[in-house]
């Protein structure tokens, strides 16, 4: 989890975004219970952690439910328009990918460094260097 904080803090010197990453070992009965997805639950996490409360509306969450081995990508508008659909969802594949092959930590860290160059290309950091509006430390659920 330290590694993935470091890459984390690291990425974001070259952008003006904010990355978090989230993991689930499984989903609580209730969603279970209730035919959620793993993409609804990601959409609610992000939600809760207020990634959509940035400045550029350029937050990204990165939820892995660990029981399932799926990776869910959910971006706000501002990043979302510029990148689209399919790039987030080939990342997401390259790094479930990874986890099968039991390269977890790789798998997360490939994703993240593939996020920032998204975010490098649309939202670069300006000269004086962005404030961090998100906490980087990954959040297990």
């Amino acid at each position: 989890m330290q590694a993935i904080e470091d890459v984390i803090k690291r990425s974001e010197i070259s952008h003006d975004s904010e990355i978090r990453f989230a993991v689930e070992a499984a989903l609580h009965i209730v969603p279970l219970l209730s035919d959620r997805s793993a993409r609804e639950r990601a959409v609610e996490v992000f939600s809760h952690l207020r990634i959509w409360d940035t400045a550029c509306n350029n937050g990204v969450l990165i939820y892995l439910l660990l029981a399932d081995r799926n990776v869910e990508i959910v971006a706000d508008r501002g990043i979302h328009t510029k990148v689209g659909t399919e790039e987030w969802e080939r990342i997401c594949r390259e790094m479930e990918a990874a986890f099968q092959q039991g390269q977890f930590e790789e798998g997360v860290i490939a994703g993240i460094g593939a996020i920032s160059r998204c975010m490098e290309e649309h939202f670069p950091t300006e000269k004086t260097g962005g404030e961090n509006e998100l906490d980087d430390k990954p959040v297990v659920l």
